[in-house]
C-alpha cells in the first residue's frame, strides 16, 4: 500500500522559508517520479515541481528560482525547499508519486498517487 505524508506546512510571513516533507511508504522516491502540487482555495490543482529518477527537475516559471525540490534516498523522502515566499503562495500543497513522463508532469490526472495535503499560508 503506498502512503505519501506531507508535513511541514504552517503559517510563514512574506520573503520567509519554509520546507514541507513528503514521507512515502510502498513506493520508492528514487525509481518513481515525485512531484509536488497546489490547490488554493476556487482554483484548480496546478503542478509546482517535479523530480524525475534520473535527478532532473522541473518547475512552475512562478516558483523558479524560489523553490527546490529534492530528495533523500534512504529516507525516502521527497522535500520542497521554498524561498521568498509570497502570498500568492498561499495553498494547500500536495505530494504525488508515479511513473510520468516530462510532458504530462503538471496534469494533475497523469500521477497516480497523492498525498493528504498540507496548509501554507503567507501573510504580507
Amino acid at each position: 500500500q503506498v502512503q505519501l505524508v506531507e508535513s511541514g506546512g504552517g503559517s510563514v510571513q512574506a520573503g520567509g522559508p519554509l520546507r514541507l516533507d513528503c514521507a512515502a511508504s510502498g513506493i520508492n522516491v528514487r525509481s518513481n517520479s515525485m512531484g509536488w502540487f497546489r490547490q488554493a482555495p476556487g482554483k484548480e490543482r496546478e503542478g509546482v515541481a517535479t523530480l524525475y529518477p534520473l535527478g532532473d527537475t522541473n518547475y512552475a516559471d512562478s516558483v523558479k528560482g524560489r523553490f527546490t525540490i529534492s530528495r533523500d534516498n534512504a529516507r525516502n523522502t521527497v522535500y520542497l525547499q521554498m524561498n521568498s515566499l509570497k502570498p500568492e503562495d498561499t495553498a494547500m500543497y500536495y505530494c504525488a508519486a508515479g511513473r510520468v513522463l516530462s510532458g504530462v508532469a503538471l496534469l494533475p490526472s497523469a500521477w497516480r498517487y497523492w498525498g493528504q495535503g498540507t496548509q501554507v499560508t503567507v501573510s504580507s
